[in-house]
């Protein structure tokens, strides 16, 4: 169990090990995409890209990269994450839409 705590929303939740964090946010009603994503994300499927968030904190209790994030992020900060992609397992520090400051 880990919990995830979002900054931009001041929002603690509570994920259980191997929880995708995309669905865990959007359960907990967490905005995770701009606009423009909003109208154009893939639904998960890690196609678009759209669903980029920053591990501030606890990178080591995320999953590791897939070969669809190491594309859609090989010109992004290494703390850049697809939230579709990304399992939690463990405790973690969450900034939405980092690419918006």
């Amino acid at each position: 169990m880990g919990n995830i705590n979002f900054v931009k929303e001041d929002k603690e939740i509570i994920a259980a090990n191997g929880a995708n964090l995309r669905q865990k946010a959007l359960e907990n009603q967490i905005d995770i995409y701009t606009f423009k994503g909003k109208l154009t994300n893939c639904g998960g499927y890690g196609q678009c890209g759209t669903c980029i968030v920053e591990i501030v904190e606890g990178m080591e209790n995320a999953s590791p990269k897939t070969d669809v994030e190491n594309r859609k992020l090989k010109k992004k900060p290494e703390s850049y994450r697809l939230a579709c992609q990304t399992l939690v397992n463990g405790p973690m520090i969450v900034r939405t839409k980092p690419h918006q400051k």
